[in-house]
């Protein structure tokens, strides 16, 4: 146990007109939790690929189980004991959960699969991880934090010593957070090397054991996490002290802006009434499931209404269909920014400029280039995104910088209305903070903000009023300088509660 299993020494890596890793330094013990950690655009993932094979490097030294290796192929990595679980799960949904984990690696007898091999012996691994799941089950009919869970034990199936976790929990309520937290510990005691990438910096207490950290793709430093804080490992990853995690600018509330009437779309939108004025952010907290989402898309119009009225500005809108909330300047940053706001394969600047052509065009509708440059330009630097230049593709981006570019096309059209829909997953400490002073800004400048997020402390510490909902319905409504997690919390599980006691 704590044999170095892992050493990474001087690796660099370079992407045209990117220096991604400039000599870092990595180092994995057995039967240990190591988080990497930095902000958005630091490296931490470009490490892990050239660990797991899926990137070369371009120089630097590289040991797994004290065994030196040049240039890892996924096959390779795979072999030697190492696997990576993604943030954007890679599973084949159609699948059992037997067939994903041995996807490839598929055991037959003579020319035929043997589906019961693979079954009892994913049924064996799944035993022993404590998980309660059928290996004949569809993929695509469990939930995240199953998948999830079906990821781990393929892991354990190629016998995988080094696992690399990429944002567990993002999309995990509390319950299934600590399901997973279980099965670390297990790992750990077995004597499994874990690397653990995450922005929840609250979670590292519960599981990890050291931490490194990188800033703009160099090392910084590395050090037992019993032996720091949380105020010292975010100011290693920004360089700076951030003294207001969560900060707050007072306005006077002025008029209505926005209003929703009597909204009902599907199970999950339930009669949902509430106003959003001038100089405040109004928050929606809940559980997952609680249908916050749900509302989000229906008075956008990406999911059909049954009935309800949108008012705005004391006029009602109607909207069968995004064009028409975009249009009448009622716009959605989704939870989803690679499936929903983002077109990956283009550039940063046609994403921005694909939904406000209708600004950027002359009556001949060419497109005027001054105006594009102007408007992604104002964009880049507004939300401070960090790229060498606009034509870099969506997809090369960290997930922090595209969830810039999908607000930034919204912004640019100075939009009445502004949703985000957990503008903040999956990205660092110092661009939540970006996210945050942008949505002061909207509020300073009397547009309507909404947003939705999953993290108490998030909706407390940014939103002026919340909006508590459960089941579809709205269960209360609470100032957030007034309130406490316990008491959104109550009213986030009303209906929960009066089901179980039914």
């Amino acid at each position: 146990m704590n044999d170095v299993i892992v050493s990474m020494q001087n690796i660099c890596k370079t992407f045209p007109g990117v220096k991604a890793l400039d000599n870092v330094q990595f180092e994995l013990r057995s039967g240990e939790v190591m988080a990497l950690l930095g902000e958005n655009g630091a490296g931490k993932s470009t490490l892990m690929k050239i660990l797991s094979g899926v990137y070369t490097r371009d120089s630097g030294e590289l040991e797994i189980f004290g065994k030196r290796y040049g240039d890892l192929s996924p096959k390779l990595a795979q072999s030697v004991g190492v696997a990576i679980i993604h943030q954007e799960l890679n599973m084949c949904r159609h699948l059992t959960v037997a067939e994903n984990m041995f996807l490839g690696r598929e055991k037959r007898k003579g020319i035929l699969l043997s589906d019961k091999e693979m079954e009892q012996e994913a049924a064996r691994i799944l035993g022993d991880l404590k998980i309660d799941l059928d290996p004949r089950q569809t993929v695509g009919s469990l939930p995240v934090s199953k998948q999830q869970m079906v990821e781990i034990a393929k892991a354990l199936s190629t016998n995988a010593r080094i696992l690399i976790m990429d944002e567990p929990t993002s999309a995990l309520t509390a319950k299934e957070i600590d399901e997973l937290f279980r099965i670390i510990h297990q790992l750990k005691a077995e004597g499994h090397g874990i690397v653990y990438i995450s922005h929840r910096l609250e979670e590292l207490q519960h599981i990890v054991d050291r931490v490194t950290i990188m800033r703009d793709g160099q090392y910084i430093t590395s050090m037992n996490f019993a032996d720091t804080d949380l105020d010292t490992i975010i100011a290693h990853m920004v360089g700076r002290e951030i003294k207001e995690k969560f900060p707050r600018v007072a306005c006077e509330k002025g008029k209505k802006i926005f209003e929703v009437r009597n909204l009902n779309a599907g199970r999950m939108v339930r009669d949902i009434s509430f106003e959003v004025y001038e100089g405040e952010i109004v928050g929606f907290a809940g559980l997952m499931g609680a249908g916050r989402t749900e509302t989000t898309r229906a008075i956008f119009g990406v999911d059909p209404k049954e009935s309800g009225t949108i008012l705005l500005d004391g006029q009602e809108v109607k909207i069968q269909k995004p064009e028409d909330a975009i249009r009448a300047g009622i716009v959605l940053a989704p939870e989803d920014r690679k499936k929903d706001g983002l077109c990956t394969k283009l550039s940063i600047r046609h994403n921005i400029a694909l939904p406000n052509l209708d600004l950027l065009c002359n009556k001949l509708g060419v497109v005027s280039k001054a105006k594009e440059d102007a408007m992604c330009g104002k964009a880049v630097d507004d939300l401070k995104i960090k790229t060498p230049s606009v034509e870099v593709d969506a997809a090369n981006l960290s997930g922090g910088n595209q969830q810039k570019v999908v607000v930034g096309k919204w912004i640019a059209r100075n939009s009445r209305v502004v949703i985000f829909d957990e503008p903040t997953r999956g990205i660092d400490v110092a661009a939540k903070v970006e996210i945050y002073n942008l949505m002061n800004q909207l509020k300073q400048q009397g547009i309507a903000v909404m947003f939705v997020s999953s993290e108490l402390p998030e909706v407390m510490g940014i939103a002026d009023r919340i909006i508590v909902m459960c089941d579809g319905r709205i269960t209360g409504e609470v100032m957030a300088r007034e309130t406490t997690q316990n008491e959104i919390l109550t009213l986030a599980t009303r209906f929960e509660k009066k089901v179980a006691s039914a």
